[in-house]
């Protein structure tokens, strides 16, 4: 008689998941804001995704064989690096970056530490802030869309740091993209139809991005002008990339928090950081860096917001 009964260690999983089931979901989810990338900035934006896509790949399958293990491109994790390295980029830098950028993000931000899982850090975000250090004049340079006659503008968050006026940039303009930045970081629209996506299939929680804009939206409403509680912090939410950085970044299963409580700690802390670099800051923006440093504070953060062990007083 064949035994049914098996008898493993927890974790006990009773869902038909996957890793790249999960990770091509999340590709699928994060497709809309390339879409209007490429729509807003033309098909530049388009060639610079998927080289980062073609070079964070290969990057990964040829590191694996170098070191003999087993080869996983896929599973979409390289994908995903890939898309969201590119979507933190302007869409005219030469292509050139978008490689150097993704076989760093692959080989350094995530080989080295042992492959998926294991990686401390956001790896498209370790390749960001590379480029961002290395070529600072390719990742500052932006086009402005389409539908404008200008080449060239700084991102709305570069000109309030510049103590520019900004009344010819209204809300619905930061919404729906029609502004200066990365490809995949403008058109909040789209970004919010992927989140909903990942909202919906549960593969994401709201305590990360909720903690994270909620608290950035306070402390640049109380701090963020020269009067207290006076700051626009609408415009904040709706500038750089902030819900980029919330929804798709921030949630990174393996460099964040695993309890509820660790993850609003976790979003708070993204959320003081962005607002601290922002106003304070050499950098107009400080979402990458923000969620690279709480990052660092993930094992801390775990070790004192951990379940209490059943049973146990």
């Amino acid at each position: 008689m064949k035994n049914n009964l098996i008898v493993s260690g927890s974790p006990h999983i009773h869902k038909q998941e996957s890793v790249p089931r999960i990770m091509w979901t999340v590709v699928l989810s994060i497709i809309p804001a390339g879409v209007a990338g490429v729509i807003i900035f033309g098909l530049d934006a388009l060639w610079v995704t998927l080289v980062a896509v073609i070079a964070a790949v290969l990057t990964e399958a040829v590191f694996e064989v170098w070191t003999k293990k087993k080869i996983t491109i896929m599973d979409g994790s390289a994908v995903i690096t890939g898309i969201l390295l590119a979507y933190n980029l302007p869409a005219n830098v030469p292509l050139w970056l978008p490689i150097i950028g993704a076989v760093f993000s692959i080989a350094i931000g995530n080989q080295v530490f042992g492959g998926l899982g294991q990686n401390i850090f956001n790896p498209a975000l370790v390749g960001r802030v590379f480029l961002m250090a290395s070529w600072p004049k390719y990742m500052t340079t932006f086009v402005k869309p389409l539908s404008y006659d200008a080449i060239t503008s700084a991102t709305p968050l570069a000109a309030l740091k510049e103590g520019k006026i900004l009344e010819h940039i209204s809300y619905l303009d930061l919404f729906l993209g029609k502004r200066g930045g990365c490809i995949g970081e403008v058109c909040i629209l789209a970004l919010l139809i992927g989140a909903a996506i990942l909202l919906y299939k549960g593969y994401i929680s709201w305590h990360i991005p909720a903690a994270y804009i909620l608290t950035t939206a306070i402390f640049t409403y109380i701090f963020g002008a020269k009067q207290l509680f006076h700051g626009d912090w609408l415009f904040h939410i709706l500038s750089g990339g902030l819900i980029l950085g919330a929804f798709f970044m921030a949630t990174d299963y393996v460099a964040t928090p695993l309890t509820s409580k660790g993850q609003i700690i976790f979003g708070v802390g993204c959320g003081l950081l962005t607002a601290i670099i922002r106003l304070w800051g050499g950098y107009p923006e400080g979402v990458s860096y923000a969620i690279l440093m709480m990052n660092a504070a993930t094992p801390f953060i775990d070790r004192y917001t951990k379940n209490r062990i059943y049973g146990s007083k």
